[in-house]
């Protein structure tokens, strides 16, 4: 039998675990801090073992990579080069979806040397959206053709049926996780030059978008966009962008949150036994008891308007107590937002992703444009919670199996890791719908 250590239980963990506990000859320990959620997750499988970890305790996290063969860490990112020195030390493999950090590729020469994969960035975005391009952009290089330019951008969403509050969002994944993105800046380039927008004014820079098929969404720009054009091998490219789908009316109203100072990760003195009517009140200095009036005009809107009526759903203009285990704005809001815009029962999520590729080939000029629609189940596994967790377990298993062999740090962006992986997604119904327009367009942009 081998063996696969899985560190955390998070809300993307369960199909990874399924996934590898319904292969024959795998034995999955799922190390959590509370081990009652792994527990669940295992639901007495004989070949799963839940183990209690608190990640700090670095002698029983030695321990349990020292037994195993391959470490799927789904901790919080900072954690990652801790789990990969141990991996290294203990000539074990390991597999995580977070995006690679500098430190995780300065260990690229002593895993090479151990003979040790660091495979990173194997989810969704980042994980599919590299496999998923360079699948294309691979295959447009075999027959001849330039890539003059690359738009990719992926959402994860509400099903529409199940699109029933005024944020046009309810989350899927970790709610803190989807706030501090929020305020990540962002540069593209764009037309040969590179587009650089500061955190606070990410959601000035979105624009409407038609996916064919599927409808029309905001898009804003994710990150760096810019570092693409060598990892992905686009020399020719004179536009590289990566993009965050959400539906409509997100943008503006987050940029409100940003504006108001509810994103501010700073520790507030003297706020125990106050309410969110009294914080909000305090970010913007209101002058009067009327904290709808002066959000509005410190906001620069009518009290009528959509994102007013949005801050007021949430309950930011509410008397309700703030609680008194966070002490910040960001964590404040992050405690309404999930007892507000969670995915309930009897909803599913959707994640959206699509890539346009406008090619030059020797005798023509054509679009190409690749689209992933997949849809969550109803009381089952999120869209987000599979696209996340099994390429992650797919690369597991041909970790396992010897079908991957590379060794060092890497993301999934060669052959060797994303064939594999993008080809048994396909059985597992996660398909891509790929059409060629023989017109040189890409989507508009502001």
């Amino acid at each position: 039998m081998k063996h696969v250590l899985v560190l955390g239980a998070g809300l993307v963990s369960r199909p990874l675990v399924r996934y590898l506990l319904d292969q024959p000859d795998i034995n999955v320990t799922m190390a959590s801090r509370t081990v009652s959620k792994a527990a669940k997750i295992i639901d007495n499988h004989p070949n799963g073992t839940p183990v209690a970890l608190n990640v700090k305790d670095e002698d029983k996290l030695e321990d349990l990579v020292s037994q195993t063969d391959v470490v799927v860490s789904l901790l919080p990112y900072v954690y990652h080069v801790k789990v990969a020195e141990l991996c290294i030390k203990h000539r074990k493999h390991l597999v995580t979806t977070s995006y690679v950090s500098d430190e995780m590729k300065e260990l690229d020469g002593k895993a090479r040397d151990a003979d040790v994969l660091l495979l990173n960035e194997c989810g969704l975005d980042p994980g599919i959206d590299h496999m998923s391009a360079m699948r294309v952009i691979h295959d447009v290089k075999e027959n001849d053709g330039k890539i003059v330019g690359f738009k990719s951008t992926t959402g994860a969403l509400p099903a529409f049926e199940s699109n029933n509050n005024p944020f046009g969002y309810k989350f899927s994944w970790s709610p803190r996780g989807v706030l501090l993105a929020s305020r990540n800046s962002a540069r593209w380039l764009e037309n040969n030059k590179i587009i650089e927008i500061p955190g606070e004014k990410l959601f000035e820079h979105y624009y409407l978008m038609d996916v064919p098929g599927v409808g029309t969404f905001e898009n804003y720009p994710n990150r760096d966009s810019v570092k693409y054009k060598d990892i992905y091998g686009l020399k020719d490219a004179s536009t590289v962008y990566r993009g965050t789908f959400r539906l409509t009316g997100w943008c503006e109203t987050l940029h409100a949150i940003s504006t108001l100072g509810w994103l501010n990760d700073k520790p507030l003195p003297s706020f125990k036994g106050k309410t969110y009517r009294d914080l909000t009140g305090y970010l913007i200095k209101s002058p009067s008891d009327n904290i709808v009036e002066d959000t509005a005009r410190y906001l620069n809107l009518k009290t009528y308007s959509a994102v007013i009526k949005r801050l007021q759903w949430l309950g930011l203009f509410d008397e309700e107590p703030l609680p008194d285990d966070v002490d910040t704005p960001l964590d404040y809001l992050y405690k309404l937002a999930t007892k507000k815009m969670m995915l309930g029962e009897n909803e599913r999520d959707m994640i959206v992703m699509h890539h346009e590729f406008l090619v030059k080939y020797p005798d023509r000029e054509e679009t190409i444009t690749s689209t992933l629609l997949q849809y969550g189940d109803i009381n089952g596994d999120s869209a987000v919670a599979k696209t996340v967790a099994l390429p992650a377990a797919i690369a597991v298993k041909n970790i396992l199996n010897k079908t991957i062999r590379v060794t060092g740090v890497h993301i999934p962006v060669i052959p060797e890791l994303y064939d594999p992986i993008l080809d048994e997604l396909e059985t597992l119904g996660i398909v891509f719908r790929e059409q060629r327009i023989p017109y040189p367009t890409l989507s508009p942009m502001p």
